[in-house]
């Protein structure tokens, strides 16, 4: 029974990081990056912070986890997802979820450097794989753009990698905290109240604070929607790590970038240009991202 929780769990997870790349796509037509990533931190901490008193009203906390989670909502809250939905906005949903998918690869670079573990031969092809298969996301972009006559920016491609190296900082910070004894909710509800906090005084820092109710009314509804979304993802993968193991809840929870691709192909023609061969090499990067956590 709890491998079926855990397998039901991780299908939401996947679902909610493809619906986040997916509304984020369409918030970002005519608005802007950090408005969209405002709003998804807001839904965030409107939802996770009352979840979190009313779960646990008296939470574990220690200075130790408070300083974890908050650099984990500073590195994979704001930063990571600034790189992505940037990302997103300027190469298509379909070519930036598979290419932030390989954040497997960066977890392991780091475990290996900061935690001097070693790399198995498995998780060493599983390594080859995602980097091939980066390589062909990318290649494929570039090269489908440069034939629909647009200027191509390397540039912009290489923010959803970016994106994916500081997603692979987020969990080791968060293991931190979580080694205190802190749950999940407020843990999240740590996280995020941190990067909401972050993000707006580097907003106030840049004068760019935008008035969320003035936003296009299209892209106002589209980031709400990210950001259920995402909240959803977040409450599924962890919940899922807490009845599963990690070789069944990250293994299914890769698949994302396909569920993005798909639904990109059927009702996004118009906004995403969805090749047979960037289908082939998110494939690669998703048999890369399983092989490196199975034999992690």
């Amino acid at each position: 029974m709890v491998s079926v929780l855990g397998v039901g769990l991780a299908l939401l997870a996947a679902a909610g990081l493809a619906g986040q790349s997916l509304s984020i796509r369409l918030a970002t037509r005519r608005g802007l990056a950090n408005d969209a990533l405002l709003v998804v931190i807001l839904v965030n901490v409107v939802v996770l912070v009352p979840l979190a008193v009313v779960l646990e009203p008296n939470p574990t906390i220690t200075p130790r986890s408070i300083v974890a989670f908050a650099f984990a909502g500073v590195v994979g809250t704001v930063i990571g997802r600034a790189f992505f939905y940037s990302g997103i906005k300027l190469v298509g949903a379909s070519r930036a979820e598979p290419i932030k998918a390989s954040m497997p690869l960066h977890a392991t670079v780091l475990a290996v450097l900061v935690l001097g573990e070693r790399v198995t031969g498995p998780q060493s092809l599983g390594i080859v794989l995602m980097v091939v298969g980066i390589a062909l996301v990318s290649w494929e972009g570039a090269a489908s753009d440069r034939a629909a006559g647009v200027e191509v920016s390397w540039l912009a491609l290489s923010f959803p990698l970016l994106a994916a190296f500081f997603f692979g900082l987020e969990p080791i910070l968060a293991n931190v905290g979580f080694a205190e004894g802190t749950s999940v909710t407020t843990g999240l509800a740590i996280k995020t109240i941190a990067a909401l906090t972050a993000f707006l005084a580097y907003l106030r820092v840049r004068g760019a604070v935008p008035r969320v109710w003035e936003l296009p009314g299209d892209a106002l509804r589209w980031s709400i929607v990210a950001g259920l979304a995402n909240t959803g993802f977040l409450l599924a993968y962890y919940a899922g790590l807490e009845v599963s193991r990690v070789g069944v809840v990250v293994p299914i929870m890769q698949t994302s970038p396909l569920i993005v691709i798909a639904v990109s192909a059927l009702f996004l023609g118009r906004l995403e240009r969805v090749t047979p061969r960037l289908v082939a090499a998110a494939l690669v990067i998703v048999a890369g991202g399983v092989l490196v956590t199975l034999a992690g």
